[in-house]
């Protein structure tokens, strides 16, 4: 059954063949049966969808071949068959085309021994902008990194090189953003900013597509959802109807915490929580049935036992076995 929805056509899973496809008129990106081999290994099987203005989440396992998939649309790999346009143009080998793409690689792409602020402007310089001064400036204000601007790259935290390489791919103001993993190795204050930024951008009325392997993540910052698992499209529409049908699966989830045995402690008393362990890294890692209760209990309760948190994040190998379902026959 398929519905329309603003950016993507919601397909209710388990599906075969399933279409993600927008309306011609509104898709900005399109993909129409793209496959992507190396030599006998398949990253991307036949996936067909299209995305429009406001923000999209491209979610998946690691592995799942998300990854592959933005390049495609980046124009830096090229379909083994298939045809991926953004707004109706194939990317690769036509360099005009970039002037309205931001492109946030998930490798460095960022040289340590320049300055943040020349790292953005060699990017406004690429794109041959009028008012680079300007450019530049804006830029590096929209992810706040005024105050370290001007040291270098090579000595950033990787939370700090995550917001220069977006201020990067922003500077020249394009349109349409893909943005691959960019909330990776960002601490809880850095990834509520750039998630704030990534919601605006999609208000103004931009096409941004973000990847993740974080669940909890993408229904922060968007409305609809595509799902890739090994390389085949899964789901593609609504994220709140696809959480609903994701969430009625067992989670895993790891937590990292100050004090993590006496938070462990609290947690394995919960209802909503079916067994607790401590990792070898001394991370709590929890099992639950109910995701949304359990995801609104453990910051209250690391609050009642005086504990902090650093990190609650579900695991990989829990996404994969949770995706798994949106692909049965």
């Amino acid at each position: 059954m398929l519905t329309k929805t603003r950016s993507t056509t919601t397909v209710e899973a388990p599906v075969p063949a399933m279409r993600g496809m927008a309306d011609a008129e509104q898709a900005t990106i399109e993909l129409n049966q793209v496959s992507k081999w190396y030599g006998d290994i398949v990253a991307v099987s036949d996936i067909s969808f299209g995305v429009g203005p406001g923000v999209t989440g491209l979610l998946g396992p690691n592995g799942a071949g998300k990854s592959t998939t933005l390049k495609m649309m980046a124009g830096l790999q090229a379909p083994s068959s298939g045809k991926v346009t953004i707004n109706d143009v194939e990317m690769r080998g036509k360099p005009q085309a970039y002037r309205d793409l931001g492109l946030v690689s998930e490798h460095e792409v960022i040289y340590p021994f320049l300055s943040g602020r020349d790292f953005v402007r060699l990017n406004a310089k690429l794109q041959n902008l009028a008012n680079v001064d300007k450019a530049v400036e804006k830029a590096i204000s929209l992810v706040d990194m005024q105050s370290a601007a001007d040291r270098k790259v090579g000595g950033y935290s990787k939370g700090m090189r995550q917001r220069i390489k977006v201020a990067g791919a922003l500077v020249h103001d394009p349109r349409v953003i893909l943005m691959d993993e960019p909330l990776n190795g960002t601490d809880p204050v850095q990834r509520a900013q750039l998630i704030r930024l990534i919601r605006e951008l999609g208000d103004s009325g931009k096409t941004v597509l973000v990847s993740s392997h974080v669940l909890v993540e993408v229904e922060r910052f968007a409305e609809n959802i595509i799902v890739i698992v090994n390389g085949k499209l899964a789901a593609a529409g609504d994220f709140r109807t696809i959480r609903e049908k994701i969430d009625a699966h067992d989670h895993e989830v790891r937590i990292k915490a100050s004090d993590s045995r006496k938070l462990a402690a609290a947690l394995i008393g919960q209802t909503s929580v079916q067994s607790v362990r401590i990792d070898a890294l001394g991370r709590i890692v929890a099992s639950t049935n109910d995701v949304p209760t359990f995801y609104r209990m453990v910051p209250v309760a690391a609050q009642q036992q005086q504990v902090r948190l650093f990190e609650v994040q579900a695991t990989d190998e829990s996404l994969s076995s949770v995706f798994s379902y949106l692909v049965e026959k």
